[in-house]
């Protein structure tokens, strides 16, 4: 793997984010986003009022290959044990184990911040991210058919969890 570091997300962060993210919108149907979006969407994405959440640049060496994040995963207060990760890879860089130390970094903050269950919604399709997710302890806890359209395609939707 290589040396890479993880810093909360900045405003000047946000031009790479958004192209790695954009790529995806594009290219693959790792998000259901199906034009790409812009810088203010992306601020609504990574920016949060609660401090427990948070999201990160990966940097390796001085360029950014990815982001990941700790975000609600519902609103209602009983859900405040449980958060959503999520983890964009610069697909030039996949492969290389960054994915797996951005969860290692995301799980560590949410022990801190008191959070009992991670849930990661994948596209059904996204077998990467499946064995990402299975290879770093999480079990798939459910799964909704056909319940995108993009590139002409019905998609499902499958949660995954892990108890930290």
């Amino acid at each position: 793997m290589h040396d890479i570091r993880f810093e909360e997300v900045k405003e000047e962060h946000l031009p790479a984010l958004l192209e790695i993210y954009n790529y995806y919108v594009s290219n693959s149907t790792a998000t259901f986003h199906i034009e790409p979006i812009g810088l203010d969407e992306m601020k609504d994405i990574v920016f949060f009022d609660n401090p427990k959440y948070k999201a990160y640049a990966i940097i390796d060496d001085r360029d950014i290959c990815g982001y990941c994040i700790l975000c609600p995963f519902k609103k209602r207060e009983a859900y405040d044990i449980t958060a959503e990760v999520t983890i964009y890879i610069r697909h030039d860089h996949a492969g290389l184990g960054i994915g797996s130390a951005a969860l290692r970094h995301l799980e560590n903050l949410a022990a801190k911040n008191g959070i009992h269950s991670l849930i990661a919604v994948i596209c059904g399709e996204n077998t990467a991210s499946i064995r990402l997710f299975e290879k770093n302890g999480y079990e798939k806890c459910g799964h909704l058919r056909e319940v995108g359209m993009k590139f002409g395609r019905m998609l499902d939707v499958v949660y995954y969890e892990k108890i930290i």
